[in-house]
């Protein structure tokens, strides 16, 4: 597909860009972290929440060590399964909202204008970010230039 027929198709224009971009890697380094990890959820909610990482690590390492079948691949440093991340979200209040069906088709981007305003927790495809009032924070800008499909996304407690 040419970058005019994009266009045409999903209107990538001046009203719809990319979000900002802020590097925040959630209080990981100030916390002791080093090393690379597979940390978005963990680091995303302690961006989210405005929580310390380390508060935020151990209560997700506690989240998934709880489970009934103890899953290998399941904690903040090496990634954690969907369902302990909703579990622990819903635990302190926040509200899921879906973008996305199966065969629906993608409805909302990671940029600009197509998210709501507050401190969001984003699920995309293979990854959780923070986004707060339009600014995307994680350690990398994972929007693809406004073109990353939302699954859904978390909101805090009114």
């Amino acid at each position: 597909m040419s970058t005019l027929t994009a266009f045409a198709i999903h209107g990538w224009g001046a009203a719809s860009r990319p979000l900002v971009f802020q590097y925040n890697d959630g209080g990981r380094a100030a916390a002791g972290y080093r090393g690379r990890a597979r940390d978005c959820a963990t680091r995303a909610i302690a961006i989210a929440t405005a929580s310390s990482y380390e508060d935020i690590y151990r209560a997700l390492a506690q989240e998934a060590a709880a489970e009934a079948e103890a899953v290998r691949r399941n904690h903040p440093r090496i990634g954690l399964r969907k369902n302990t991340v909703k579990r622990y979200l819903r635990r302190i209040g926040w509200r899921w909202t879906a973008t996305m069906r199966v065969g629906s088709g993608c409805k909302v981007h990671l940029r600009s204008g197509e998210l709501p305003p507050g401190r969001l927790i984003v699920a995309v495809s293979k990854h959780v970010c923070a986004v707060i009032d339009g600014v995307l924070h994680d350690t990398h800008d994972c929007s693809r230039g406004g073109r990353r499909c939302v699954y859904g996304y978390w909101t805090a407690p009114s």
